[in-house]
């Protein structure tokens, strides 16, 4: 079957829809996308703008991402195409999957190449296959291969990365292992019925696996047709058990990928494994999703109910007294401004003593490994040293990344909560003033600084990234730099009597040459980190001045064009608000699951 007649040929392998929840993320756009209106109609752009970009064009344009993981010769590739209802990826007797495949719908088959650069460039659809194992094309600067195809199970929003089959999964990239799969939503284990769980796979999910993804492991046993019905029960009965012991409650699921894409789907145990895959999409990833796009929902809610008073006393006043308060209020910004940017600088101090504390524990960590490394070499056996050695400097480099990260991770956070206790202290003196400016009776303005966003906002959003994933992203993105360097000088050639004198001579400077890659990587994680909280403190410092000094010049253009009279004004103002109620009511209520 060609790729051309994917799309004919899936038709009738689509599987259940996630109806429910794309019928929730529907519900909760609609919704959100009732308060950009509301801000709209009050004059409050950029927050009309924060709506649209962070909220609604998030929750549309994000996708499930599905990671296969598996050793060469489990069918892998076969299992893919079988996903797709369609031989579009190549499939031999030797490893074929080279280089990573992100898998996304299209209307058609296509392909791209992304460089390790960031270019993309266009691929034919037929020579997707050269970048198979032992392909014409090169994959030294390739970072991925982007892949569009008609495949039903795609057009769910689902992204499938199709990672590099080999002969020892703890030979697997770094990349693989500790970037890709942290973030994914779930992790396809494939399983050969006819060795089910080999050695290397048992402590490559003890290592490696179980630490970053636990939860949403899901394990295939591919071949399934090649077991009569009593072997496969044996099978069934021995993959659970002793998956048991390593998980509890393991979900197994056996396929016979060649006989879904022979036509035997409803037998091949396909559609018991996609409809467990979509209720699994939806009840778990798209729950947290949708609950975190409607928490900040709630925040723009009550921000807009500012807006919204703002607007009820800016109505009574003529546009020579709304100028006077627009002004008055960025005279009060401007002179915020310099206590702004004293939070600014305090917090890169603190950010800056966390970058170099941490390149000082990089430099003592190689001068201890180097330290070890001539004992560590010589007790060691001439033929068992090939294999040892990366072992031991990736294992080494893997305790220290994690140990320091949880270190760097604390740090942050210290100066994450600090700096945010000192930023809504400002913003509540702030908001005092922008209601002394709006009036004597301002005084019923509800102008207390959202505590939620303020907190939780930047803590779940930016430091999230940093602590809940510490160990499983930023360890391993420090190991995706160190790992080709371990490797490329000591799992080449063959062993003979010298290795020992040239490891002698050679690891320390595989271990300083990987640590010179690795400083650069973790000042990066430190800087991400500081980049965003400094965004944050400009604007959360700016955020009600702004949306209130918009709401104000709304307010004085309509009296100057002449905007109706003032009860008019008054009365759009009122229904405004009650849209606003209702809206955040029905932002509560779907928050609330009911």
């Amino acid at each position: 079957m060609s790729a051309a007649d994917g799309h004919d040929a899936t038709a009738a392998l689509s599987p259940p829809t996630l109806d429910a929840f794309f019928a929730r993320r529907d519900a909760v756009v609609s919704a959100l996308l009732r308060l950009g209106d509301v801000a709209t109609n009050l004059g409050a752009r950029s927050l009309r703008e924060r709506i649209d970009v962070d909220l609604v064009r998030k929750l549309r344009e994000d996708r499930f991402h599905l990671v296969v993981v598996g050793e060469f010769n489990h069918g892998k590739t076969t299992f893919v195409n079988a996903l797709l209802g369609a031989n579009a990826l190549a499939v031999g007797v030797t490893p074929t999957t080279a280089a990573i495949h992100h898998i996304r719908w299209a209307d058609a088959p296509e392909a791209f190449v992304v460089t390790t650069t960031g270019e993309r460039r266009s691929l034919p659809f037929d020579q997707v296959r050269t970048f198979a194992a032992g392909g014409e094309a090169s994959i030294d600067d390739v970072d991925h291969l982007e892949i569009g195809f008609p495949a039903p199970l795609l057009k769910e929003r689902i992204l499938l990365v199709d990672t590099p089959g080999v002969n020892d999964l703890a030979l697997q990239r770094a990349d693989i292992t500790y970037s890709y799969i942290p973030r994914a939503d779930a992790v396809l284990f494939l399983l050969d019925a006819g060795q089910i769980l080999k050695e290397s796979e048992r402590v490559f999910l003890s290592d490696k696996l179980l630490k970053a993804s636990r939860d949403k492991i899901v394990f295939v046993i591919t071949k399934w047709d090649l077991l009569s019905s009593d072997e496969q029960s044996e099978a069934l009965s021995y993959a659970r058990a002793h998956l048991s012991t390593l998980v509890q409650e393991p979900v197994v699921f056996p396929v016979s990928s060649e006989a879904a894409l022979g036509g035997a789907r409803e037998a091949s145990g396909l559609p018991e494994l996609v409809n467990y895959l979509t209720t699994f999409l939806a009840q778990e990833r798209g729950r947290i999703l949708l609950d975190n796009a409607l928490g900040e929902g709630l925040a723009a809610a009550q921000l807009l109910s500012k807006g919204v008073d703002a607007r009820r006393r800016a109505v009574r006043m003529n546009a020579d007294q709304i100028d006077r308060r627009i002004a008055a209020l960025e005279k009060d910004l401007a002179g915020q401004s310099s206590t702004i940017e004293q939070r600014r600088v305090q917090m890169r101090e603190e950010i800056a003593s966390i970058r170099t504390a941490a390149r000082k524990d990089l430099d003592r960590f190689v001068d201890d490994v180097c330290r070890q490394l001539p004992n560590v070499i010589e007790s060691a056996k001439p033929n068992e040293l090939k294999q040892f050695l990366p072992s031991f400097l990736e294992d080494a480099f893997k305790q220290w990344a994690e140990a320091e990260v949880r270190e760097i991770a604390t740090k942050l956070e210290q100066v994450a909560e600090k700096t945010i206790a000192l930023v809504r202290e400002d913003a509540h003196e702030g908001a005092q003033r922008v209601a002394e400016v709006l009036g004597s009776d301002a005084g019923q303005l509800d102008v207390r600084v959202d505590t939620i966003k303020y907190d939780v906002g930047v803590v779940a959003l930016m430091f999230g990234g940093v602590a809940l994933m510490a160990i499983n992203l930023m360890a391993g993105g420090l190991l995706a730099v160190a790992g080709p360097a371990i490797f490329a000088m000591f799992a080449r050639g063959k062993i003979h009597e010298e290795f020992k004198r040239r490891a002698q001579e050679m690891a320390p400077e595989v271990v300083r040459e990987t640590a010179r890659k690795v400083g650069p990587k973790l000042d990066a994680l430190v800087s991400d980190f500081a980049q965003k909280l400094d965004a944050w403190v400009v604007g959360a410092g700016e955020e009600l001045h702004r949306e209130v000094v918009e709401v104000l010049r709304a307010a004085r253009d309509a009296r100057v064009t002449g905007g109706g009279e003032v009860g008019q004004a008054l009365a759009l103002v009122e229904e405004q608000a009650a849209t606003l109620d209702d809206v955040t009511r029905a932002v509560s209520r779907l928050r609330d699951g009911s």
